[in-house]
């Protein structure tokens, strides 16, 4: 008797999905894939899957009392600034060094 159709492949289903992009972005995906010791393929999936999750978790509701979410109004009205936030901000971003 053949198989069941649940228990005849236990291997989960992949589809292909197809990007296209600029050539200096793969450069980039392969000089960080390689460094991993991975595939394009395996490194792209990972990092789409990551990204993904985060996006999905940063629509998680946090509640706080009054005084708390004023201090993060009064936070946000007054952004970093000084010598060294400049600093930060002019250094080249490390993957263009």
């Amino acid at each position: 008797m053949p198989a069941s159709p649940s228990t005849a492949n236990t291997e989960p289903t992949t589809r292909a999905v197809n990007l296209r992009v600029r050539e200096e972005i793969r450069d980039l995906i392969d000089q960080a894939a390689k460094i991993q010791g991975r595939s394009r393929s395996d490194f792209m999936i990972d990092a789409a899957r990551r990204a993904a999750e985060e996006t999905l978790l940063d629509q998680t509701l946090v509640r706080v009392d009054r005084e708390t979410y004023e201090h993060f109004l009064a936070v946000l009205d007054h952004p970093p600034a000084g010598e060294g936030y400049e600093r930060l901000m002019a250094a080249p971003s490390p993957w263009k060094a």
